[in-house]
Formats: C-alpha cells, sequence, structure tokens
C-alpha cells in the first residue's frame, strides 16, 4: 500500500489539564503510551512528533520518538485544526531528500489505550480498501433517536425525530461515535481537500474499552486506574 507515517500531534497547551501530552499516567508521561503502540506497529515506516513545546519534544525523544521540527505556535492554538497540523508535516516530509510518505496517520495521545493492533488494523484497511482515510470509530450509547435537546424555556425535546412507534433500545439501529484514536490519510488526498472525510473513507471500529479520550483530570484518573491494572501494579 505505500509507505506510512506516524504523526503524533502534542502541543504544549492545555486548559482542561495542564501539561496534558506529559502527564504521569501509570508510570509514564502520557504521550509515551502513543510512542510505544507506534513503535509495536508493524505498518508503519516511521514515528514523528508534531510540538511547539521544547519539553514535550525532550521527553518524546527519551522515549524514541523523532523530533525533527517544531510547530508554529499559530498551529498549536486552541482552535488549531488539526488538518493544519497534518499539513505542516506533510510539507516538511515532501521538503527531505527522501521521497514522502504515501500515507500519514495521526496519532493523538490523548488516546493512550489504542494497541500496535488496532494501527496496523487500520492500515490493512486501507490497503485492501484502497481507500483514501481510514478513521477509528467505538459503538456509542448515546443514540441520536433517544437523545434529548432543552428549549430556551426549558422543555424537553427529541434532538433527532426518531421513527413513528417504540423502538427498544435492542432495535436501534447501530451507531458509532468518533473516537479520536486513529485517522489516517493518504497524502495527496489531505493536501487536496484538507480533509478526512472523502466518498473513500473507511471505518474502523474499536472497542469501548480501547477508545477512552483524555479529555479532563476524571479522563486522566480512570485510565490511569485501568493502565495500572493491566500492567499489573497499583502503586507508584
Amino acid at each position: 500500500m505505500g509507505s506510512m507515517v506516524g504523526l503524533i500531534t502534542a502541543r504544549g497547551g492545555s486548559k482542561g489539564i495542564p501539561r496534558k501530552n506529559i502527564a504521569s499516567l501509570a508510570g509514564k508521561p502520557l504521550i509515551a503510551w502513543t510512542i510505544k503502540a507506534a513503535q509495536e506497529s508493524r505498518a508503519l515506516d516511521r514515528i514523528i512528533v508534531s510540538t511547539d513545546d521544547p519539553e514535550i519534544a525532550d521527553v518524546a525523544r527519551e522515549w524514541g520518538a523523532d523530533v525533527p521540527f517544531m510547530r508554529p505556535p499559530e498551529l498549536a492554538a486552541d482552535d488549531s485544526p488539526h488538518h493544519g497540523v497534518v499539513i505542516h508535516a506533510i510539507r516538511w516530509l515532501e521538503s527531505q531528500p527522501a521521497p514522502p510518505p504515501d500515507y500519514i496517520m495521526l496519532l493523538q495521545p490523548t488516546s493512550p489505550l489504542r494497541k500496535a493492533e488496532d494501527i496496523d488494523a487500520a492500515a490493512a484497511i486501507a490497503a485492501e480498501k484502497d481507500a483514501d482515510a481510514v478513521i477509528s470509530v467505538c459503538p456509542t450509547h448515546d443514540h441520536p433517536y433517544i437523545s434529548k435537546r432543552i428549549a430556551d424555556d426549558g422543555r424537553l425535546l427529541n434532538f433527532v425525530e426518531p421513527p413513528k412507534g417504540y423502538l427498544p433500545r435492542q432495535a436501534l439501529p447501530p451507531v458509532y461515535a468518533l473516537n479520536g484514536a486513529i485517522y489516517l490519510v493518504r497524502r495527496e488526498v489531505m493536501l487536496a481537500s484538507e480533509d478526512w472525510n472523502t466518498p473513500r473513507t473507511f471505518a474502523y471500529v474499536m472497542p469501548p474499552e480501547r477508545s477512552v479520550d483524555i479529555d479532563s483530570p476524571w479522563d486522566l484518573h480512570l485510565v490511569d486506574v485501568i493502565l495500572r491494572d493491566l500492567n499489573g501494579f497499583t502503586s507508584n
């Protein structure tokens, strides 16, 4: 299917958890769990970290990742779109003597339960389907047919109008949510469309137990407990 670079994105600023990407998680910096999964993958030809933060860069290098450039500040704001970060990395790769990769796989450190087998499985889907992109999702219990919204006057309303008649949960059509773990895209597609979503974007379904996206201190605590349990230790 061609060459593939794993791009780990880790900016320095974080409002929910200060210094989130290097926060301690089960004895390792948060970013180390994603670096480890990428290193164990068979699909990635190279692993690079895109960051604006020198401390994160040092930590990433300590755990074996390559940090060949620093991300400009304008691509490290709270509202900086991820596609701009990916395109910046692609442009850097294209400026190097080696041929640029055919695919880029964006791996966010906030998905530390993602495994090497998930990375390899997403890459296999891209090869089998000749996909423009592959995005990881997980089943969600928050079905739009039973989700609600609250009107300005406090009335409870349907978020989406469900079909007429009662539908038990077991009969609801399956629904999936982006879990943030894997965004795989063909390099030329990202440059042309600045998006992962094309008519040839395919899903990689991950189980909920590997789909936690760390966004709050509570998420960090829960995943710390999970990883300590999985790795057989309970104390610092």
